[in-house]
């Protein structure tokens, strides 16, 4: 990942917790695919994909969660679920910025469901 992919992240994190949200973990790999941030929002487990694009051309940071981003991002959220006790409720946000410092921050909720 990049510095800047990093500090994105960093940032997005800060934000969401800003927004009453608990970070559990912080990207969480496995073959198939990563989660870029993992947090408890209530009684709500969310994954979080955090996309930057300094520019809007070919769909910005949105349109860069595509079909095949997605199925790697549910494939890596059924990994992490099967090693709970108990499956609770779920959803995938996106957190989309132009720079690392935040710029144009759009927090997506429920960007796309499973």
């Amino acid at each position: 990942m990049s510095s800047q992919g990093a500090l994105a992240e960093q940032f997005a994190a800060r934000y969401l917790q800003q927004q009453g949200l608990i970070l559990i973990t912080q990207n969480y790999r496995i073959r198939a695919g990563e989660i870029d941030l993992i947090m408890q929002d209530g009684a709500c487990l969310v994954f979080v994909e955090v996309r930057m694009r300094g520019t809007a051309q070919f769909g910005g940071a949105a349109g860069s969660i595509d079909a095949h981003k997605q199925r790697r991002l549910i494939l890596a959220a059924q990994h992490y679920l099967a090693s709970l006790p108990r499956l609770p409720p779920c959803r995938f946000d996106a957190v989309l910025m132009e720079d690392a410092r935040g710029k144009g921050l759009h927090w997506l909720k429920n960007a796309f469901s499973a």
